[in-house]
């Protein structure tokens, strides 16, 4: 079940904002899709992200895949928990397991992400 308080990206990544902040994580579609989190590469806290590139790199035992970044912004701090403990994404995907919070540099770019109902959506077309 996606929550409604987070806005999605179609690289099955989210954002859950909370005043000029959004923390990140993939949604749980992504983690199923991936199967166990072995490792997971944090973005450098201070280093500055463009929506829709890459933020990090998660390693399950099935693929490498990369993190794209639903917003631009500021790395203000990362999930160093996950380091130890990557199967949390698995787990808590919007919980525990979000990998990074960003200060947001354009909230307009909010308004191209899709809500709770669109992302369930575009996951059952894509999944056909």
């Amino acid at each position: 079940m996606n929550p409604d308080n987070v806005k999605y990206h179609k690289e099955h990544t989210w954002v859950r904002v909370s005043g000029k902040k959004g923390a990140i994580g993939i949604t749980d579609y992504a983690q199923d899709s991936l199967g166990d989190i072995v490792y997971i590469d944090l973005p450098e806290v201070d280093s500055i992200v463009e929506a829709n590139t890459e933020i990090s790199e998660i390693e399950s035992t099935k693929a490498t895949s990369s993190v794209i970044s639903p917003i631009s912004g500021n790395v203000l701090e990362v999930n160093e928990d996950l380091l130890e403990s990557p199967e949390v994404i698995n787990e808590e995907p919007y919980g525990k397991g979000w990998i990074a919070v960003i200060k947001i540099e354009d909230a307009s770019e909010l308004d191209d992400l899709m809500d709770a109902d669109e992302y369930s959506k575009y996951v059952e077309e894509e999944s056909k």
